[in-house]
């Protein structure tokens, strides 16, 4: 059996093997969707295929759609040519639950998968093209936070926006410019309305997508490449609006075991692959089962019925305040916890991690406890409900493929909102934050983790960060094991508000960070020794 779509004419041995197919004609949905395309995804990865392609996939099975989604593909290149090309932009989904069983489910909402590549003359036509169209409602994207960065550290343009900005619309490379230069397109072709709607978990990811796309306009403008009316249209908002939006869902690097377990089931070509650019993607998905997308539905040239799929629409106020809710509280500080322990003491599996009391309590204590006093409370949704929900049935899931070194991945541009923003909020309460004594906990285990050794005191590699040379120059001298080598190393770091979102002295609780630090520092095993300390 294959995964084509002259494999799924035999639409009885896929439902044999229990794997639901298209139940609508999807090259009509093809022909349409080329004639009239209503929805550009930028991002062709696993989040875009394992949750949002799926929502459309809802809709056209239940006859509220009759398009489809065209994916785009700004940065990895072998997406398309390894992943869509070969499957006839067919996927197949896998819904991992707690108790081991499994939901599948072909994916054909994809009616076309397009490299962004302005250098690609077929493709990039094919994108202006479809941002001529006035039946383009929205475009999304799922890029990464890092997809909308212009500046480097230094402040600075990064090389490859610099040659953007100079070589202006024609020849875009990075993805705003490319962003920008088709929505030129659009506006040379008649202006049309179109919502962007950046789907990317970070916060204010509209505001995001907005500043960055109408930056490239504006330093285009001053090149005289393009005029003051395109930049007015790109800043009126019944024109091309960005909605904010909240987005929850796991899907972690796709599992070799179901890939070998799908072969066996008869399913050829299903084995995971490893791009040039580190992508890391298979034909399948392997994702949980709960999903949250919280939309602000400001959409001028019409949408999707999302609603119907699940999807929360509702003003920006809200979003921004389930946002809040989760980064802030009720997940990305529990899962910033669990990476930098886990990684500590030798865990390669967040559900694992929830097996060991002690880190079980310290997400407890750092969601349920410390968090809820000052929790935004966004209305559509409960926070004490969410949280145990992520602590009790999302985290302990043992068949999600999750792991702590990949969780671990740039968190000095986590920790300011993961867990600056309770602190701030306890600051603004109480005039500091001294009664927090779990979040402290959890930055300390950051310090340790970027020594670089284990609990065991030996080396282990740190995942990739920008700002791990310099954390680790901050730091130089340390060596866990060796308390005698600390010399307040650590004051720098811990009072750096750009990193925190605020001054820890100042806030009250440097002083206790440094000082669990140390205990975490004294010899092998004085990790493991710390939280038994503070959590039994």
């Amino acid at each position: 059996m294959y995964l084509t779509v002259e494999g799924l004419k035999d639409r009885q041995a896929w439902e044999k093997l229990g794997i639901s197919v298209p139940g609508y004609d999807r090259q009509a949905v093809a022909e349409a969707t080329k004639k009239a395309p209503v929805w550009v995804h930028f991002g062709a990865g696993n989040i875009f295929r394992g949750f949002i392609a799926n929502l459309q996939e809802e809709l056209l099975e239940k006859g509220l759609a009759d398009k489809g989604i065209i994916a785009a593909e700004t940065f990895d290149y072998d997406v398309i040519d390894k992943m869509y090309a070969p499957f006839d932009n067919l996927a197949l989904l896998v819904t991992l639950k707690a108790d081991g069983s499994t939901d599948k489910k072909v994916i054909g909402s994809l009616a076309d998968g397009i490299k962004a590549d302005s250098s690609c003359e077929e493709s990039w036509n094919r994108l202006k093209e479809i941002f001529a169209n006035p039946s383009l409602q929205m475009a999304s994207f799922t890029i990464t936070e890092k997809g909308y960065g212009l500046r480097g550290a230094d402040g600075e343009y990064l090389p490859f926006i610099k040659t953007d900005m100079e070589n202006g619309p024609k020849a875009p490379k990075g993805a705003m410019a490319v962003v920008c230069a088709l929505l030129y397109h659009r506006f040379l072709n008649g202006a049309a309305p179109v919502a962007m709607v950046s789907m990317d978990n970070c916060s204010h990811n509209g505001e995001k997508l907005k500043q960055s796309v109408v930056t490239t306009a504006r330093e285009w403008f001053q090149r005289e490449m393009v005029s003051q009316e395109f930049l007015a249209y790109l800043e009126d908002e019944t024109k091309v609006s960005f909605p904010w939006s909240m987005i929850d869902k796991i899907t972690p690097r796709p599992s070799t075991d179901i890939a070998n377990e799908l072969e066996k089931a008869g399913i050829a070509n299903m084995q995971p692959v490893v791009t040039s650019k580190n992508t890391y993607i298979a034909p399948f998905i392997n994702a949980e089962g709960p999903q949250y997308l919280v939309v602000e539905d400001h959409f001028p040239n019409g949408r999707p019925k999302l609603e119907e799929a699940g999807v929360y629409m509702t003003d920006r106020d809200t979003v921004n305040k389930v946002e809040r809710m989760k980064v802030t509280t009720c997940l990305n500080p529990l899962h910033t916890a669990l990476a930098v322990y886990g990684c500590l003491l030798g865990y390669t599996s967040i559900a694992a991690e929830m097996k060991d009391d002690n880190l079980k309590t310290l997400v407890e204590k750092i969601g349920l406890v410390e968090g809820m006093p000052v929790v935004t409370d966004p209305g559509i949704l409960s926070p004490e409900k969410f949280a145990s929900e992520v602590i009790y049935d999302r985290l302990p899931n043992p068949f999600i493929p999750d792991a702590p070194q990949r969780i671990a991945c740039d968190t000095s541009q986590k920790v300011g909102i993961r867990y600056g923003e309770t602190i701030k909020s306890y600051v603004e309460r109480d005039g500091d934050a001294k009664k927090l004594q779990f979040i402290p906990l959890a930055i300390a285990g950051w310090c340790r983790y970027l020594l670089g050794t284990d609990d065991n005191l030996k080396t282990f590699e740190r995942s990739s960060d920008p700002m791990l040379p310099q954390l680790t120059e901050m730091l130089s001298g340390v060596e866990a094991g060796k308390p005698e080598t600390y010399s307040g190393q650590l004051k720098p770091l811990l009072s750096n508000a750009s990193i925190f979102g605020i001054d820890l002295y100042q806030a009250g609780i440097g002083e206790l960070v440094e000082s669990m630090f140390l205990e975490e520092i004294q010899n092998a095993g004085a990790v493991r020794a710390t939280l038994k300390k503070y959590l039994e």
